[in-house]
């Protein structure tokens, strides 16, 4: 296309000129050159266009905008359009490529400068769409359609009156507040509780006054009547009604407004509080943040920015505003990001020529601190790893590995801990120490322990090698008559167990042995120790050591207790006393025995007699999980091939309870449980005191409440029982958990100055208490935490006595979000309100 003159100076020069005399960046529009133009067709075309910049300069309002084109033609593209002259294009088209891609990020940088500015509202004023646009080197039209694709609509602000139209508004007001009305408009209007409009003409106001009046005549005189004439008079005596229920509308929202409000709290206060119409509240909000002496406007959004840590953001809005914008309240917070932007620009400078890392750290942080959202300055800290920790250590305890370390020396910045297990992650720490539960049997293990700070981490610290080699688990010996024997479970990775009594080896058999070269009442030190293949020859572990006494005869057992096992599924768990020698076993007879307590006979005399239950050591007593019969549980205690008969219980098969909870409410208990289908009843006993619940009473009372104070915490069992034959019996009973407690009630308050706030937790208690750990959790989203795992720690102390007060930074997430405590130890801790953990 030829090059036309006038058209040149209409599409280009003209709009450069409006939008502050910058000049256009993509160099398309500037040289108005193509890439597929030839070498002879740019040097002309370029000739043109210089040739219409001189004569365009001799008019005063292009004169500034061609020395800025000309200046820039000679510093950056006179060897380029040389070049192209002398037929490389090369470095034209690459310059035609770098300023398309600069124009395509600042009309990125313009919409997001529009975007901050615009806020919640989604309005903005002609006026700051034109800084915007002018400070971008952008038309203000162009800037208007960039506003538009955003969903911003420019207007001017609707003109709101400053000064009430009726003189004793004052006296409407308090009338309003003594009937308790929300506001005028919704007086008149009572049936309309949301959509109210208050903006433009409002028809049918003195018919519904008049209505309200004859409502009014009929009501008996008092202070409500007085207080409605009040109200009457005002609309009656006013010229136009319409104004008198904007100007109350607009008064109430300027007091919100006044309270730094943000846009989103004070459109969700005109809509759901006052009942306005949307449309209505949006341009109500609008105007009284761009009105001038009223906290709010240019003022108000540059506050907003503030608080939310966007100081480049506020520079940018800053720079955007006119100069009349820059006044009072807004020219102070305009100084204010400048001065802070340039210090921490400063300190981040200063920190990329520091030495020190720590030092540098906090500086970067200090220039965050400033300016959080300063450009470079995360990167600058991923780079500033901490000094290494000091020495590590790690000790076996059993099993597991215990790993320590001196902490690391840096002081600046939040520091923990990555540990390695031969060069591989497998733990991080915030304070010096870790475990490893499962560390590789018979295997050399180096733990390693990084210092990180941030995304920086130092050098990693190596312990000495150490290699965990496992006794034999489960380990038990029993001495009977003449005979001490022994069984235990081979650790993976063992090629032999070896056994020795009182230094004299003893032969092994499997995974046990049997030794019968001993004496009646002598006490034998066994020493069982494992021994591993080391890739050398074999490495013997330092052994467990039991002492035994063989006896005679085998002692039965003398009584035992049957009750549901906790957490179990069915299963019994059988509590009695460990026979000196012998091992129990328990058995499932139809009858009564036939032998009397006492009675040695042989252990295939006794299997014959009945079932035979299958008994699981425990720290507890002896685990059953197979009897579900009723009959009589039979304990016998076995040595070899003898049993000697010890107690017996009648056992009725009632199911026991199950997933039995107990959780305080003050001074009572609720429990909750898995009601057993075959079961009518269930007897509870805590204390001295006896309840029998049936089925129906547990559904509709939903559960079981127990009046039991807080600073009680008795044996609650749970028995499942029926009425047989004219007689009650019961089942193996559960033990509920209830533990004694203090009630702790906490509450969540913010305070400080905008720009400081902090987050204070107050404990209160009827009576002195300990919290072990407190610890406080955010969460974003809807959904309230559930427990302090279910999100983010925000802080977390120890060892605190009630009352207290606790003060953390308020943090920075997005709305909305939930705080919540949770704490240890034996304490209620009480919820505050739901509107004091839920922000947003």
């Amino acid at each position: 296309m030829p090059f036309e003159e006038a058209r040149y100076v209409r599409e280009v020069l003209d709009p450069a000129r409006q939008a502050g005399g910058a000049p256009p960046v993509d160099l398309r529009q500037r040289y108005q050159v193509t890439e597929d133009m030839s070498a002879a067709e740019v040097t002309e075309t370029v000739r043109q266009v210089r040739q219409c910049w001189r004569r365009s300069r001799q008019m005063l309002k292009f004169r500034k905008l061609i020395d800025a084109l000309e200046a820039d033609h000679a510093k950056n593209y006179t060897s380029i359009f040389q070049a192209a002259a002398d037929g490389d294009r090369g470095p034209l088209h690459a310059e035609i490529k770098r300023s398309a891609e600069r124009d395509s990020k600042r009309l990125a940088d313009v919409r997001q400068r529009l975007d901050d500015a615009a806020g919640k509202l989604r309005l903005l004023p002609p006026g700051v769409v034109a800084g915007i646009a002018t400070s971008a080197g952008l038309g203000a039209q162009d800037a208007t359609g960039l506003a538009a694709a955003l969903g911003i609509e420019v207007r001017e602000p609707d003109p709101l009156p400053q000064s009430p139209p009726y003189a004793a508004y004052a006296q409407v007001r308090a009338a309003l507040d003594t009937l308790d009305e929300r506001h005028l408009a919704g007086y008149v209007f009572p049936d309309r509780r949301t959509g109210i409009r208050v903006m433009g003409e409002i028809p049918g106001i003195l018919d519904r006054v008049a209505k309200l009046e004859q409502d009014a005549q009929r009501k008996t005189r008092g202070p409500w009547t007085v207080s409605a004439d009040v109200i009457f008079s005002a609309l009656r005596n006013t010229p136009d009604p319409a104004a008198l229920l904007l100007y109350d509308t607009v008064a109430r929202l300027r007091e919100r407004v006044r309270e730094h409000s943000t846009d989103h709290t004070l459109m969700r206060h005109a809509t759901d509080d006052l009942g306005l119409d949307p449309d209505d509240a949006k341009r109500l909000v609008f105007a009284i943040r761009q009105e001038s002496g009223v906290s709010g406007g240019p003022g108000g959004r540059l506050r907003e920015l503030i608080d939310a840590g966007k100081i480049q953001a506020a520079v940018d809005f800053v720079e955007a505003l006119p100069a009349e914008a820059l006044s009072g309240e807004t020219a102070e917070l305009a100084s204010e990001v400048r001065a802070r932007l340039a210090k921490a620009i400063r300190l981040r400078d200063e920190a990329r020529t520091e030495a020190d890392p720590d030092q540098a750290w906090i500086m970067i942080e200090d220039a965050l601190r400033r300016a959080p959202d300063l450009s470079g300055a995360q990167d600058l800290l991923a780079g500033l790893p901490p000094r290494p920790p000091g020495q590590v250590r790690a000790r076996l305890r059993g099993e597991v590995v215990a790993i320590t370390w001196e902490p690391s020396p840096s002081r600046a910045g939040d520091i923990d801990y990555e540990v390695y297990r031969n060069g591989v992650p497998f733990a991080q720490a915030t304070r010096p120490n870790a475990s490893d539960a499962r560390p590789p049997v018979n295997t050399p293990v180096i733990y390693s322990v990084a210092a990180r700070r941030g995304e920086a981490s130092s050098a990693p610290v190596d312990c000495a090698p150490l290699t965990l080699r496992p006794e034999p688990e489960d380990l038990r010996l029993t001495a009977v008559d003449g005979v001490v024997t022994g069984q235990w479970r081979t650790p993976a990775e063992v090629s032999r167990v070896v056994v020795k009594r009182d230094g004299r080896p003893i032969p092994v058999e499997g995974s046990g042995f049997r030794d019968r070269d001993v004496r009646n009442g002598t006490t034998y030190d066994y020493l069982i120790a494992a021994v591993y293949p080391d890739g050398r020859g074999e490495v013997t572990t330092p052994g467990l050591r039991r002492a035994v006494t063989p006896q005679a005869r085998p002692v039965p057992v003398a009584d035992f207790t049957v009750e549901s096992a906790l957490g179990g599924h069915g299963e019994l768990l059988i509590r009695c006393a460990e026979p000196p020698s012998g091992v129990p076993q328990f058995m499932m007879l139809a009858a009564e025995p036939r032998w009397p307590y006492g009675t040695v006979v042989s252990l295939q005399e006794v299997r014959a007699a009945g079932q035979v239950l299958s008994a699981t050591p425990t720290r507890d007593g002896y685990l059953l999980g197979s009897a579900q019969a009723s009959g009589v549980l039979l304990a016998v205690t076995v040595a070899g091939d003898s049993a000697t008969i010890g107690a017996y219980r009648e056992h009725v098969n009632l199911t026991s309870p199950r997933r039995v909870s107990a959780v305080r409410r003050g001074g009572t208990v609720h429990i909750g449980l898995e009601w057993p289908s075959d079961v009518p009843e269930i007897e509870v006993t805590w204390g001295t005191r006896r309840l029998v619940v049936s089925s129906a009473a547990y559904r509709s009372q939903g559960g079981i409440r127990l009046d039991i104070p807080e600073g009680e915490a008795p044996e609650i069992h749970l028995a499942p029982t029926s009425v047989v034959n004219g007689t009650r019996v019961r089942g193996p009973a559960v033990l509920a958990p209830l533990s004694a407690v203090v009630p702790i009630r906490y509450d969540l308050r913010k305070e400080g100055a905008p720009w400081h706030r902090e987050l204070v937790v107050h404990l209160t208690s009827g009576r002195p208490a300990r919290v072990a750990r407190l610890v406080l959790v955010i969460k974003a989203g809807g959904v309230q935490p559930g427990s302090a795992e279910d999100g983010r720690v925000l802080a977390e102390w120890s060892d605190i006595s009630a009352p207290a007060r606790l003060v953390v930074p308020l943090p920075r997430q997005p709305k909305p979000y939930w705080l919540r405590c949770f704490a240890d130890g034996p304490i209620e801790l009480i919820d505050p309100p739901v509107r004091v953990l839920k922000v947003g």
